[in-house]
């Protein structure tokens, strides 16, 4: 199960930082922008278990906002 607490120091500076590398960029843009930051992060993580659980972490957070 991925951890609870936060562990980004400045998580809505993070935030920021991140809807400014969109500022300016297409709809399709920042989807490519979105998939290039995924597989970096997910490669700077590199355990295959932690990976899926933070899918399907994900993936559960998008549908129970529907």
């Amino acid at each position: 199960m991925t951890e609870p607490a936060l562990r980004i120091s400045d998580p809505d500076g993070f935030y920021e930082y991140l809807l400014d590398a969109h500022a300016g960029l297409t709809t399709e843009q920042s989807a490519r922008l979105n998939a290039a930051l995924v597989l970096l992060l997910a490669n700077r993580v590199g355990d295959q278990d932690t990976l899926r659980e933070c899918v399907d972490a994900a993936a559960r957070s998008v549908r129970a906002a529907r």
